[in-house]
């Protein structure tokens, strides 16, 4: 069972080793094309939000909770507030639904 973990731990460091290594290897010059630069420009944003959206659901005893978290946040977000404002904003939302519309 112990050799087992070991094996997984190895593929895991390689796969993650590749992932980074060959795009610097195999990429040897400027990249022109539009469509793939907006593509890797946005790459990272797409990929915390993919990250982060389960989390923000789920990390509430209720998950309209988190939903409701989600949306007065992403509200607050679009009408220009602060990363502090819109954190605080989702934490008074999650207590105040968790208080009101969903008591122990």
């Amino acid at each position: 069972m112990k050799s087992n973990t070991y094996i997984y731990i190895l593929v895991m460091a390689l796969v993650t080793y590749a992932i980074r290594v060959l795009p610097l290897t195999l990429i040897k010059k400027r990249i022109n094309n539009r469509f793939i630069q907006s593509f890797l420009y946005y790459l990272p944003s797409v990929t915390l939000a993919v990250m982060a959206f389960p989390a923000i659901v789920y990390a509430t005893q209720n998950p309209i909770s988190g939903i409701l978290a989600l949306v007065v946040g992403v509200t607050v977000a679009w009408l220009g507030a602060s990363l502090f404002s819109v954190s605080l904003s989702c934490c008074a939302m999650v207590l105040i639904s968790e208080l009101l519309l969903f008591p122990l």
